[in-house]
């Protein structure tokens, strides 16, 4: 699994059941979903630098 000491052995038993991930290379994705999470992620910073914007013009 990984080379980090789990915070708790029942924890750990039930990543390894359900298959949760522990990191995600966005490189490896299909390329459509790739480009969904890239998409995402600049929107939500426009979003964001919008807001930030909106609130120091008034």
């Amino acid at each position: 699994m990984s080379d980090q000491k789990p915070f708790n052995e029942a924890v750990e038993h039930m990543k390894g059941i359900e298959g949760l991930p522990s990191q995600t290379d966005m490189k490896k994705l299909p390329r459509p979903i790739r480009y969904f999470g890239y998409f995402f992620l600049g929107f939500f910073a426009v979003c964001l630098l919008f807001i930030v914007l909106g609130v120091l013009m008034t």
